[in-house]
């Protein structure tokens, strides 16, 4: 049986040629067609790319004190496997930064390869410095003590009405944010590489002086 490394390892180079954007073409072309959240979630510490498997946090608001506010998110953080991405479902709270250096260090032991957060981030510079690969909404310097919290993980979650489930792939680039369902990984990963292979087919007609009506109707692939 191979190892989680040689796991994540294989689906990594699997997806290398791939972009979110031909993952979600290869998922509307299957049925599912809201896979990707209509925000903005960036790459905020230089690393423009991030695949990896959903581990799933939801968050909450709280306007009280709170001793046990960082339980749940340290429990999360240390049950993390290797190529794990931490999604951090907080509504788009702005609350607080609920995601930051100490916590990416901690996931990067556990082998977690990066983070996806709805919400604020602090501590950009510490973790651009780690090569931390991070997408959220923003920054707020706010510590989450008595202001947000993990109310539950390892469970489905939602990203502005897109579910993500624990395990489920994910990949992130500077275009967005996408999710595959497991059931249906394998064909979207073999039908996305197909049409990158088509489209760097389209590609080279075009620059060879091939009119893009004319590239359309002879191969199909925009």
């Amino acid at each position: 049986m191979p190892n989680q490394n040689t796991l994540h390892d294989d689906l990594v180079k699997r997806c290398e040629p791939l972009f979110s954007a031909v993952i979600a073409d290869a998922l509307d072309a299957l049925g599912y067609r809201h896979q990707s959240p209509r925000i903005q979630l960036l790459p905020l510490t230089g690393v423009p790319k991030l695949v990896g498997r959903c581990k799933t946090t939801l968050w909450a608001d709280i306007a009280h004190e709170d001793p046990h506010t960082y339980d749940l998110e340290l429990k999360a953080v240390d049950s993390c496997r290797v190529g794990d991405v931490l999604i951090a479902a907080a509504n788009g709270s702005m609350r607080s930064g609920i995601w930051g250096e100490l916590l990416s260090t901690a996931a990067r032991n556990a082998e977690c390869v990066g983070a996806i957060v709805d919400g604020a981030v602090r501590d950009v510079q510490q973790m651009t410095q780690m090569g931390f690969r991070v997408f959220a909404r923003g920054t707020c310097v706010y510590d989450s003590l008595n202001r947000q919290k993990v109310i539950e993980f390892d469970v489905p979650v939602e990203i502005e009405g897109v579910c993500f489930n624990p395990g489920d792939l994910v990949l992130a680039d500077v275009d967005g944010v996408v999710v595959v369902p497991q059931e249906v990984e394998q064909q979207v990963i073999g039908m996305a590489l197909e049409k990158v292979n088509s489209e760097n087919e389209v590609r080279q007609a075009i620059q060879g002086g091939m009119k893009a009506m004319v590239a359309w109707e002879k191969y199909g692939v925009l």
